[in-house]
């Protein structure tokens, strides 16, 4: 569990008729605290930090809850981040969050959220219209300009990083153009279409006569945030994205992730998540409370078991639904009937498989991509997407200044004559790619690794620029070059001038390559003959991204005898497949990591070019593995430069099936009855690939069907 829903007030200033705390089944809030008290709160903060450090978390967020929050005034607002600060932040990183419905927030609560770097979400439904159809107050008023006048006060200069998002509730009765240029008026950082709580017994209100109305209504909106360029993310469209793609969920509402999330009444019960309030009284329920029960019972419960199962938690019909990796089955809340509990489909089941298969066709690209007919363009067309990923983790962070400043040298030297192949070097570093996707996905938050490359582009160029941030390890490492290993963590300022580094510490100390030189440790090279030389990366902290554990740094002596196991190992490649440079899968590597004893080869979450490879390593071994895994190592590459089928179809599969079967047989090469198998295996793919609809697979996916469709045909006319 690294998130905590506290319910810190249980009462609230408006009356939705849509809320789920009370106005549907489960009415518990009747029987609760109004504020939670100090004594629940401090105990509350210990379980929470005992789970943590029992499980090394690097962080948690705690999302302060209701009712509604800011009933329970400023003053004690502070006192419970006082508490929870104090408490939890010797153990690990908390991160502070509060939903609200913004109509008390003022100036009082800011300073307190300033303070303790307390992220705001607000619920708004769109424009006026669309927002009072529901968002009232007690007395039938409306919300609308109290929530907006909140808003507009969080986005002034003192508060504005302090914005999260909107949440906003779909109602197909509402405009859905006029609700999203609305919520993107209020210039939030982000917007979340949320759902209305429903099941099968209750199911979700729609016109009679549209199977799939919340999908069309969603979808319009998508198009129109296409169109606009998606300048604002949207979270339920993310996510889509990002599973189709074979990215993860980024939200609890779809996906197959395990939830991570415990809820906490204000009496202190520990509860699942809210929404299955809308299922049946006492649904959330586990009878736990943190006056005699830890997080860790919690975490066993059965019913919080039951959501960290992925697909074998979701019922038959799903498993065998094509887009289950996007839907997930839907909201937990929303499968529940009382005639099967939650062993169902979602009750919106037909609009999530709208939804999905038309995210998937509107994000695929049928014309054919140049990378699939050479490697040459496929290195191209992965620089071109690093490229296009790099201004997305830029605006992810503006107005930071670190990131703004790492950001600015970037683009200083990418416009220097002269230093553009130096800036290319760096973006094709295989583990540079790594680094863009963990800071795009907030798994990486400080500028560290970005401004280490531009660090590292800056010394192999011989050019000039000087930039600091927070060093939150003492291994401080330049990409492709070597790791300065300065004595403690904190506040760097790091300098290159003509290409010399320098890096001085909080303290006012030192330290460069020259002057210091048992501080730095150089990454060495294998030279291959007339090959371009292999780097040997056993030192950036980002390489530990292959399926297996990577080796901690060599010793000389290790290096040394990698390095002649490597040139070995090519030699025999060399001698017994003499051409295969030229086949078009071959794995062309740059970059080598070692990983512990026993791993053999590997691929990892890498860009192109990189291959982990055992310590212990056999170069006959290594002679067999590569063509299978230089095939994989290009359909990945492919497959994130370029769209080879419609996302969410069984085309995807079957291409996967066909490389496999085919990488397998150039393996067991020699074992005529395993290679039969396998190149029966690869033609079955490639057969049931050649009756599917022809939308299904693009022109860059019929191309790379054909070309191993054909090598398919010549292995089998060679066994023959």
């Amino acid at each position: 569990m690294q998130q905590l829903v506290l319910k810190i007030h249980s009462r609230c200033d408006l009356a939705c008729d849509h809320c789920y705390v009370y106005e549907h089944a489960d009415q518990s809030w009747q029987g609760r605290p109004t504020v939670i008290s100090e004594e629940t709160l401090g105990k509350v903060a210990q379980r929470f930090a005992a789970y943590a450090e029992s499980h090394k978390l690097p962080s948690v967020s705690v999302i302060l809850h209701g009712g509604e929050p800011l009933l329970v005034g400023p003053a004690r607002m502070r006192s419970i981040c006082a508490e929870l600060t104090r408490v939890i932040t010797p153990v690990t990183k908390l991160n502070l969050h509060i939903h609200t419905n913004a109509v008390q927030l003022n100036t009082r609560h800011l300073q307190v959220f300033k303070e303790f770097d307390v992220k705001v979400s607000i619920s708004l439904d769109g424009d006026r219209v669309a927002n009072d159809r529901h968002r009232r107050d007690r007395r039938r008023r409306s919300s609308y300009d109290r929530v907006v006048r909140a808003i507009n006060l969080l986005r002034t200069p003192e508060y504005r990083h302090l914005y999260s998002g909107l949440l906003c509730t779909v109602d197909v009765a509402n405009d859905p153009v006029a609700v999203h240029d609305a919520l993107v008026s209020l210039r939030p950082p982000r917007i979340d279409y949320l759902l209305p709580h429903s099941t099968w017994d209750s199911p979700p209100p729609r016109p009679a006569d549209s199977p799939a109305a919340y999908a069309d209504w969603l979808l319009r909106i998508f198009d129109r945030w296409d169109r606009q360029g998606r300048a604002v993310s949207v979270r339920t469209f993310e996510s889509v994205i990002s599973t189709l793609r074979g990215g993860p969920s980024l939200t609890e509402a779809m996906g197959l992730a395990p939830v991570d999330l415990a809820v906490v009444e204000t009496d202190g019960t520990f509860e699942q998540a809210d929404s299955l309030k809308t299922a049946y009284d006492g649904a959330p329920a586990t009878g736990y409370d943190a006056f005699h029960h830890s997080f860790e019972e919690f975490a066993q419960h059965p019913g919080v078991r039951a959501r960290q199962l992925g697909l074998a938690g979701v019922s038959e019909t799903c498993r065998s639904c094509p887009v289950i990796e996007s839907c997930g089955g839907g909201l937990y809340a929303h499968r529940y009937s009382s005639g099967r509990g939650f062993d169902n489909p979602s009750a919106f089941c037909s609009d999530l498989r709208a939804f999905v298969d038309g995210v998937a066709e509107r994000i695929t690209e049928h014309a054919l991509s140049p990378a699939v007919r050479s490697d040459e363009e496929l290195r191209f067309a992965q620089g071109e997407s690093i490229r296009h990923l790099l201004p997305l983790v830029a605006a992810r962070h503006t107005g930071e200044p670190d990131w703004d400043e790492v950001w600015r040298a970037f683009l200083n030297l990418d416009g220097m004559a002269g230093v553009m192949p130096y800036v290319d070097e760096i973006l094709a570093h295989p583990y540079f790619y790594t680094t863009l996707k963990n800071c795009l996905h907030d798994r990486v938050t400080s500028p560290a690794p970005l401004g280490s490359a531009i660090t590292a582009v800056a010394v192999r160029a011989r050019a000039d620029v000087k930039l600091a941030w927070d060093q939150t390890d003492p291994g401080l490492h330049l990409p492709t070059l070597g790791t300065l290993t300065l004595p403690e963590p904190g506040r760097v300022e790091v300098t290159v001038n003509s290409g010399r580094l320098h890096v001085r510490t909080e303290n006012g100390t030192e330290y460069s390559p020259e002057e210091t030189p048992s501080a730095w440790r150089p990454l060495r090279s294998v030279h291959l003959g007339d090959s371009a030389p292999l780097l040997l990366d056993d030192a950036d902290p980002l390489r530990d991204c292959y399926p297996v554990p990577v080796a901690a740094p060599l010793s000389s002596g290790d290096l040394a005898l990698f390095s002649e196991r490597l040139r070995t190992a090519h030699e025999l490649l060399d001698e017994r497949r003499p051409a295969w440079r030229d086949d078009i899968n071959a794995l062309l590597t740059t970059t080598v990591t070692p990983l512990v004893a026993g791993s053999g080869v590997r691929l990892g979450a890498h860009g192109l070019g990189a291959l982990g490879v055992a310590v212990d390593f056999e170069p006959e071994e290594f002679v067999r593995e590569l063509p299978r895994t230089g095939r994989l190592a290009r359909l990945t590459a492919l497959r994130e430069t370029a769209d080879l089928n419609v996302p969410g179809n069984q085309a995807g599969r079957l291409l996967d099936e066909a490389s496999r079967g085919l990488g397998d047989a150039t393996y067991h090469q020699g074992e005529p009855e395993a290679q039969a198998a396998t190149l029966a295996r690869a033609g079955r793919a490639l057969d049931r690939l050649a009756t599917l609809p022809e939308r299904e697979l693009t022109e860059t996916g019929m191309v790379l069907a054909d070309e191993m469709r054909a090598e398919w045909a010549g292995q089998a006319v060679q066994r023959s």
